[in-house]
C-alpha cells in the first residue's frame, strides 16, 4: 500500500484491554495508529514495538491525560506531525468507578466528565478539520449503562448519556464531511476493580447470548463504522443482547 494513501487512526486509551485490541484491529486492516496513554506508556511502547514489528513506521505513542483541557488538541497536532493527514478519531479512553450519591464530589462530577465526555468533545473540535479533508470519521466507545443505569454509578452512567448524545449531535453538525458513530459495549472485560462471582453470574445469565463478550467484537464494530460510508449519528449495541 502506497504510504500517502494509508489511512491515520488516533485512538486514547488505546495501551490496555479493548483500546489495544481496536489498535490491532485497525493495523491489521492497514491503518497507521497513534496509541495514546495517560499511565500506561510501557504497555503503549510494547504495543507500538508490536505494531512496528509488523509494518516499520505504521505505529507510534503518545502519553496525556485527557483531564487537561490542553491535551485532546495536543494529541491531534501529534498525529498530524507524524503522518500529516488524520482518517479516524477513536474514543475509547474512560474512567470508571463507583460514585454513591452519598459520598460523591465535584472532585469525582469533573473527573469523570472532564475524561469522558468533555474529552471527545475537545478532540472532535480539534480534528474535525483534518477528518473533513479525508472524509473520515469519530467513533466513541459509549456503554449500554448510558441508557441503562448503573447502582451506584451514577456519574459514571450520566456522562455515557452525555457522549450518546454528543455522537448525535457531532453527527448532524460534522456532516456531510465527517461522519461520527458509537459503539456501545456489554459486559466485554470485568472491570478491573472487581465484581463478586455472584454478580459475574448474574450478568451472563440476563444477558440473552449467555456468554461474556470479546475485546475483539468492539474492534470489528469500530472497524465497521470506520469503513461504513454511508452510516452516521448511529450507536450500535454490542452486548449480546443484554440492552433488551
Amino acid at each position: 500500500m502506497n504510504d500517502n494513501d494509508t489511512h491515520v487512526a488516533l485512538v486514547t486509551g488505546a495501551a490496555r484491554r479493548i483500546g489495544a485490541e481496536i489498535a490491532r484491529r485497525l493495523h491489521a486492516a492497514g491503518y497507521r495508529v497513534m496509541i495514546h496513554c495517560h499511565h500506561s506508556r510501557d504497555e503503549a511502547a510494547a504495543l507500538a514495538r508490536e505494531l512496528n514489528g509488523r509494518r516499520p513506521g505504521s505505529a507510534a505513542i503518545i502519553q496525556g491525560d485527557l483531564r487537561d483541557a490542553r491535551v485532546p488538541g495536543r494529541l491531534v497536532d501529534a498525529v498530524i506531525a507524524q503522518w500529516q493527514r488524520l482518517d479516524l478519531v477513536v474514543n475509547n479512553a474512560s474512567r470508571f468507578y463507583p460514585t454513591p450519591v452519598a459520598d460523591a464530589g465535584l472532585e469525582t462530577w469533573n473527573d469523570l466528565f472532564d475524561t469522558n465526555l468533555r474529552a471527545p468533545f475537545l478532540l472532535a473540535q480539534a480534528a474535525a478539520a483534518h477528518l473533513a479533508a479525508t472524509r473520515g470519521s469519530i467513533v466513541n466507545i459509549v456503554d449500554i449503562h448510558g441508557e441503562r443505569p448503573l447502582k451506584n454509578h451514577a456519574i459514571y452512567s450520566t456522562t455515557k448519556a452525555g457522549l450518546d448524545m454528543l455522537t448525535r449531535a457531532l453527527a448532524k453538525e460534522l456532516a456531510p464531511e465527517v461522519r461520527v458513530n458509537g459503539v456501545s459495549p456489554g459486559a466485554i472485560l470485568w472491570p478491573e476493580n472487581g465484581l463478586t462471582e455472584k454478580t459475574k453470574q448474574e450478568i451472563v445469565s440476563s444477558t440473552p447470548l449467555q456468554e461474556l463478550g470479546s475485546p475483539v467484537d468492539i474492534a470489528d464494530a469500530v472497524l465497521f463504522l470506520a469503513r461504513s460510508h454511508f452510516i452516521t449519528g448511529q450507536v450500535i449495541a454490542v452486548d449480546g443482547g443484554r440492552s433488551l
